[in-house]
């Protein structure tokens, strides 16, 4: 199974990874780089560069092709030369699996409209239509409330708290296990309480 390059919704575009984004992608996290330093890994200064950046979206773009993971990035669809976000299918496994996690992060200053939600949404589509996937999982730090909601208002359900699940800028977090399954998204059970 194989995602297309482009997808769209109502408001957004979702562009799969490609070393064209790397000026983009570049623009994007200098932006982004104090309000995303307290929901990401600490980072060297190497990663704010084109070459550095145009060489993830080549690893990225590998994974594709391996169907190993798909990253996808937001743009609005009247603006389609600047990144806004991105969404995420990571760590894709198949066989009895037939899951994967999804990380996706909003620029700063597009907060609070709907576009991540719309996004992860589109995303959670793509896993189970196109790539027939039956799990997602996305593991979000309890104050990242945004996070949580965005989730919550995509069909995610909390499975429970991974202790010190990840190094976020230099400290061991907690994460909530929030998880879709097809079943939820296709509206064949409700969401467990």
């Amino acid at each position: 199974m194989q995602c297309k390059s482009v997808y769209e919704t109502a408001r957004l575009a979702l562009r799969l990874a490609a070393p064209s984004l790397a000026p983009a992608l570049v623009d994007y996290y200098r932006r982004n780089r104090t309000f995303f330093s307290a929901f990401d890994p600490e980072r060297e200064e190497d990663f704010f560069t084109e070459a550095s950046q145009r060489a993830s979206l080549e690893r990225d773009a590998a994974l594709a092709e391996e169907d190993r993971g798909y990253r996808f990035y937001l743009s609005l669809k009247e603006e389609p030369e600047t990144i806004i976000g991105m969404v995420g299918l990571n760590n894709l496994v198949r066989g009895a699996f037939q899951s994967c996690h999804m990380g996706y992060k909003l620029d700063g200053a597009h907060l609070c409209r709907g576009y991540m939600t719309e996004a992860v949404k589109a995303a959670s589509d793509i896993a189970f239509s196109d790539l027939g996937l039956h799990r997602i999982e996305a593991n979000i730090m309890p104050r990242n409330k945004a996070s949580l909601r965005v989730a919550e208002k995509a069909g995610f359900y909390n499975e429970g708290l991974a202790l010190k699940y990840l190094k976020i800028n230099g400290v061991w977090e907690d994460h909530i296990h929030m998880v879709l399954r097809s079943e939820l998204w296709q509206g064949l059970e409700k969401i467990p309480q």
